[in-house]
């Protein structure tokens, strides 16, 4: 926003009142500024004034960012620095709870005070969000669920190393998978990062209220009743233990009970589809009230925490009634039936890497298809090693369905769970059109498709009937 010219003061008209709705989260004193020339806080001249002053502070930067070769500097470096000087002077300007009192404060103040001491509130910030990654790093989870782990062991500590509080402050950093309960996204930089760590420390201590293998019984519930690997999906931990404890009060169980039994779910299911929705409200809020007493849960961040998460509850329960399908909310305890499946695929038989270099070579090396297939079988065990071989593209065409004519109907099953693995959990079969139309992202699967659509309609079912009995838990895919 710049003035055409800055010494034609407009006469200010009658000040109105900034509207909050007006102003944005992030780039805050920008809209600030536009919000209060709307409203006749500011004249032309000032704000002129003002993005004067910030755009002196740019040029400081810049030089600093390029030993005085500034010249040299690409449009979205500079973008980006100048981003960065507005993220500082946000941190300062948002501290007021009336944005007016912002708006006389950048009238009154130099901006690069309101600058440098918003850069300090940066700096605070950051450490202490490092302080707080400190505690979920030493009491984070003992679960085997990908992005939480992840995200806590190279995603997190990827944004504190690299984090610029001077010349990169707006960015995040990092990819952060692990979805939280509650997350405002819409924040930026090491205020995003500390909001994060905020609720993850809340959801962890909440998870670590109850037993720890009834914790890890829900998530192989979850995975099973879902048709999923839960170890590899994203999905929030936090969000299912909560669940599950306020389902066991409003069951007649214990706060910190997490398994629901069958004649639990009954009474659940009776309750939920008898309750209109503002009943449905007053249930569930009592049943998080009750778990707040037993559970000694006393800190009020927490305690609003969980209120939030009563909201969702609520509408999960309500579009799970209407959809018959609270059987996917509530996880209830199931004997599942043990699977005797035996399978020429060994995850213990994993070949060092040296000697899978040496042999991926030599399959390479060989001109003949059986010689290929038969060097296969000898030698790999490991499905790790299969799909390792398959990506490396050592096979042809018409070698691939060589190999894949060797296999059993329980290794076929194997691959078809791996590769079809979002299409069985939406209930696909083997002769669905969305088999075939499915787009690989390698050559090996797309051989793989091809060979297992042109199969006969017997040994599909029979295929079929094996990928319904594989337990993810048992075949280690990854």
């Amino acid at each position: 926003m710049h003035s055409e010219n800055p010494n034609n003061v407009q006469p200010v008209a009658a000040q109105g009142t900034i509207k909050k709705t007006h102003l944005s989260q992030n780039q805050y004193t920008i809209s600030l500024l536009h919000e209060a020339l709307r409203v006749g806080m500011l004249n032309d001249k000032e704000v002129y004034d003002i993005q004067s002053q910030l755009m002196l502070i740019l040029k400081g930067l810049l030089g600093r960012y390029t030993q005085g070769e500034s010249s040299s500097l690409s449009s979205d470096t500079a973008e980006g620095i100048f981003a960065s000087v507005l993220y500082a002077v946000d941190a300062y300007t948002l501290q007021f709870d009336d944005p007016k009192e912002a708006v006389t404060y950048l009238k009154t103040v130099k901006v690069t005070s309101i600058y440098e001491q918003g850069v300090k509130l940066v700096q605070q910030c950051f450490k202490e969000t490092e302080q707080l990654f400190k505690k979920i790093n030493t009491n984070k989870l003992d679960v085997a669920v990908e992005a939480y782990n992840v995200t806590i062991e190279e995603s997190i500590p990827v944004f504190l190393r690299k984090y610029g509080i001077i010349f990169d402050a707006h960015n995040t950093m990092a990819s952060i998978d692990y979805p939280l309960a509650i997350d405002d996204m819409g924040l930026q930089g090491v205020f995003y990062l500390k909001q994060y760590l905020t609720h993850l420390m809340m959801e962890t201590a909440f998870c670590r209220l109850f037993n720890q293998e009834d914790l890890q019984q829900i998530l192989i519930n979850y995975g099973k009743i879902c048709r999923f690997d839960y170890r590899i999906e994203l999905f929030n931990i936090f969000r299912l233990i909560f669940n599950n404890a306020v389902f066991s009060i409003l069951s007649g169980g214990n706060a910190n009970q997490l398994r629901i039994s069958e004649n639990q779910y009954k009474q659940l299911k009776s309750l939920f589809t008898q309750s209109n929705d503002s009943q449905m409200h007053s249930i569930i809020y009592k049943a998080i009230d009750q778990l707040r007493y037993d559970l000694d849960i006393n800190e009020s961040k927490m305690k609003n925490y969980l209120e939030q998460c009563g909201i969702d509850l609520i509408q999960t329960i309500i579009n799970a009634v209407n959809h018959n399908n609270l059987h996917t909310v509530v996880m209830m305890e199931k004997e599942w039936k043990p699977k005797s499946i035996e399978t020429a695929f060994k995850a213990a038989d994993r070949m060092s890497d040296n000697r899978f270099q040496f042999l991926t070579e030599k399959i390479m090396g060989c001109k003949n298809v059986m010689g290929k297939v038969e060097m296969i079988r000898d030698h790999f065990h490991s499905l790790h090693d299969y799909t390792d071989m398959l990506n490396t593209n050592c096979l042809f065409a018409n070698e691939y369905e060589a190999l894949f004519r060797t296999f059993g109907d329980i290794e076929l099953a194997i691959l078809v769970k791996m590769v079809f693995y979002e299409e069985f959990r939406d209930d696909a079969d083997l002769s669905s059109t969305v088999l075939k139309e499915k787009k690989a992202e390698s050559e090996w699967k797309d051989q793989f498709i091809a060979f297992i659509t042109n199969m006969d309609m017997e040994r599909k079912r029979t295929i079929e009937k094996y990928v319904g009995d594989i337990d993810y838990e048992e075949i280690n895919f990854y």
